[in-house]
């Protein structure tokens, strides 16, 4: 508790100290940019005011030094500013506020700005050792450098008050250090130490010890130690029991890890290595009953050997070391970066038994990050969705209807209508050619609207384990009408004994049907459509819809998922975005390969169930 207290009031303190010290550099930023903003309006004015000398003009300007006297003699310039002053290209001054200096070189001095937009530590820093800066206002000619404005800060003010600040935090600290420990000694004395006897029989319980029993003071905790007695001899019981079945469960929970993890003992010899680490090291496998020294056996240059050599001589955990490293799977042979951690493991005694290799496959940390961030934005895009419903399709509705009813004012007029030319003369006009526009102006709008909200609204799938043979069945039948107006073959190639993919089968059915669909009308005098299904490496399952139409032109090929992009003339540009959007919502991926004149091949791809 007394660790606490000080922590909490020095990082109040700490966090006061840096804002202090933030707004009054920005305090002096501000007095001095004021007042390097009314030089520069008074030298644009003088400059332009006659054809004689500038640099003279400023030097004899009156209204200038004025402005300088007045800005340093303000409250706060007084507080930060050390001078102002106007240097030419030689870096002279032309103007100062100390008329002495006026002729003389003026040292540039670091540009405040950055400080002011530095980190805590660096404006810290620079208040502690009392620098100077500058804020500085070029002045330019056309494109060519005239003079400069330069007005010199001093952060010695800050620094008396960041003093006065850590004071007033050291002494709060003292005072609430004193009086914790004074609080905290009290409480230990009358409450901790039936909590310390509690622990240490958690602890006992922990490391295995069998019928521990509690030496609670006092009648009020008698109970709870007959209680802990009771509940020790119930696990006592229940470990005897099991134990004969412990080692056969812990190498089936070890071995269906997606961490690969290994034993070692003290010698180098493996214990265990689970299925992962098999296959990402298959020299252990030969060795998974120790009967050799399987540290021995990799390369000396090996990652892993080092990491478990330091271990094992140390006697102490090792890492994470980060490499990559391959799996030997056939469903997995990509290299992926792999945490390499090894762990030091005692008994309760604490004698050495040998150390614990895990290696960890930071590729599903990555993908399950961009899972959570592309959910996010789903959400929020929902929401906007939302918004647009109630603020479009609610106007397009009011106009639909007194659309209707101008059309019906306009039939009750006499036809065609007969209106002024502009001439003295007069035309006829259709007025219900121009109402038929405008409606199906509104329609067409209407259908862009329901479109993306469609698209864009998050759906709650319901997944559930889905036969691909099943799917394709289906699609194969809503798309036959179709595919026989066109002249299309459908041919399916998906066995029923496929693996299984987590999905939701309407969604999943209405992807592919997208598909099978486009790639009919791809084929006007027809052709072709096969639909195909098969394993994939890492675990995954393919879906192909090749077509043998006219093909997808080169140029569009990076467009096709772009919502409302279509190439048909009576399109939406909402069917392929669809497909795209579904496949991501089961984490899949989806790639295109077409040849113009030969074809087009969509394959989706899933991970097994």
């Amino acid at each position: 508790m007394t660790t606490l207290v000080v922590v909490v009031v020095l990082v109040m303190s700490t966090w006061h100290m840096v804002t202090v010290t933030r707004l009054r550099l920005q305090e002096a930023q501000s007095v001095a940019q004021l007042l390097a903003d009314a030089m520069f309006q008074r030298v644009f004015d003088v400059t332009n005011a006659g054809p004689q000398d500038p640099y003279q003009a400023i030097q004899q300007d009156d209204g200038l030094k004025a402005i300088i006297n007045a800005g340093l003699g303000s409250a706060p310039a007084i507080r930060y500013v050390l001078y102002a002053t106007i240097v030419g290209p030689d870096r002279k001054a032309v103007v100062h506020s100390t008329s002495t200096l006026v002729g003389t070189e003026v040292t540039e001095l670091e540009d405040f700005a950055s400080l002011v937009d530095g980190g805590a530590i660096e404006q810290l820093s620079a208040v502690y050792h009392e620098r100077r800066f500058e804020v500085r206002e070029p002045i330019l000619a056309g494109d060519k450098p005239f003079a400069a404005i330069r007005v010199g800060i001093s952060t010695l003010l800050v620094a008396n008050e960041i003093r006065t600040v850590l004071r007033r935090a050291a002494s709060t600290a003292l005072i609430a250090l004193v009086l914790s420990t004074f609080v905290a000694t009290l409480l230990a004395q009358w409450m901790l130490r039936p909590i310390h006897v509690i622990q240490s029989g958690l602890s006992r319980l922990g490391r295995g010890e069998l019928d521990v029993a509690l030496d609670l003071p006092g009648d009020e905790f008698r109970d709870l130690g007959s209680s802990f007695e009771a509940i020790s001899a119930q696990l006592s019981a229940v470990r005897t029991q099991e134990l004969p079945a412990s080692a056969t469960d812990f190498e089936s929970v070890m071995d269906n890890l997606e961490d690969a993890m290994a034993l070692f003992s003290p010698e180098g010899d493996l214990m265990f290595a689970n299925s992962s680490m098999r296959g990402v090291l298959p020299s252990l496998a030969a060795d998974a009953g120790g009967s050799a020294s399987a540290v021995a056996r990799l390369p000396a240059d090996n990652p892993v050997r080092q990491l478990v050599e330091r271990s094992l001589a140390g006697r102490r955990s090792q890492g994470p070391v980060s490499i990559a490293l391959g799996s030997h799977a056939e469903s997995d042979p990509e290299p992926a970066e792999r945490l390499l951690m090894c762990h030091a493991i005692e008994d309760t005694n604490g004698r050495f038994l040998g150390v614990m290799l895990v290696a960890r496959n930071l590729g599903f940390l990555s993908h399950v990050h961009s899972t959570l961030n592309y959910s996010r934005k789903l959400a929020a895009l929902g929401r906007l969705m939302a918004g647009v419903a109630h603020e479009v399709k609610n106007p397009l509705n009011a106009m639909t209807i007194h659309l209707e009813l101008l059309r019906q004012k306009l039939a009750a007029l006499p036809q065609p209508l007969v209106v002024p030319d502009g001439s003295g003369g007069t035309r006829a006009i259709d007025p219900g050619k121009h109402v038929v526009v405008i409606g199906d102006a509104i329609r067409r709008l209407d259908h862009v609207v329901v479109g993306f909200l469609k698209f864009a609204r998050p759906e709650e799938l319901r997944l559930q384990p889905v036969q691909l043979a099943s799917i394709i069945s289906e699609v194969v039948s809503m798309s036959a009408p179709e595919a026989e107006q066109r002249g299309v073959t459908v041919r399916a190639e998906c066995a029923a004994s496929l693996p299984e993919i987590n999905a939701d089968p309407g969604m999943l059915q209405q992807a592919v049907l997208n598909l099978a669909l486009n790639a009919c009308q791809a084929m006007p005098a027809g052709g072709t459509l096969k639909l195909s299904c098969r394993t994939a490496p890492r675990r995954r399952v393919e879906i192909d819809v090749e077509d043998t139409g006219e093909g997808i032109p080169p140029e569009n090929l990076g467009r096709i998922f772009d919502l409302y992009f279509t190439t048909k003339t009576t399109g939406t540009g909402i069917g392929l975005s669809m497909v795209y959007r579904i496949v991501q919502l089961h984490d899949g991926e989806v790639t295109v390969e077409s040849t113009p004149g030969h074809g087009t091949r969509f394959r989706l791809v899933f991970p097994q169930a």
